[in-house]
């Protein structure tokens, strides 16, 4: 069965969760009434959670494909991806903001999250192809 081409709509759905995610993300911390340090606490989480996601979905698939994945490595991946996620969870049970602003900066990582899996899901797809 041959492998079916990855459509150029879920290409762009993913570009555009990936950039609504990030861009949402840091427009609120730009505009947030809040300290500085804690300004860079919640953008580090935000790069730290799109660099785990994205060496995850690299080593899932790689192992998929039987590439050689060290177990350490693939361990390392799925830590930092859930480390990421409590981070943030933790920094937002604590933060003195609004429930509907935690909610907000929740959903915007969780959708750059799920951009960046979903835009890297397609590269290797569109890799494969060529």
């Amino acid at each position: 069965m041959a492998k079916q081409r990855v459509s150029n709509a879920f290409v762009a759905a993913s570009w555009v969760a990936l950039g609504a995610g990030m861009i949402g993300f840091v427009v609120g911390l730009a505009r947030a009434e809040m300290e500085l340090n804690e300004k860079g606490y919640y953008f580090t989480i935000l790069l730290y959670g799109l660099f785990a996601v994205v060496s995850l979905q690299k080593a899932v698939r790689d192992k998929m494909e039987n590439i050689k994945v060290t177990d350490i490595y693939y361990g390392l991946c799925w830590f930092a991806t859930l480390s990421a996620i409590v981070l943030l969870v933790i920094g937002l049970w604590n933060a003195t903001i609004l429930p509907s602003e935690k909610g907000f900066y929740a959903f915007a990582f969780l959708l750059a999250l799920f951009g960046a899996i979903a835009v890297q899901k397609n590269t290797r797809d569109n890799m494969m192809e060529d």
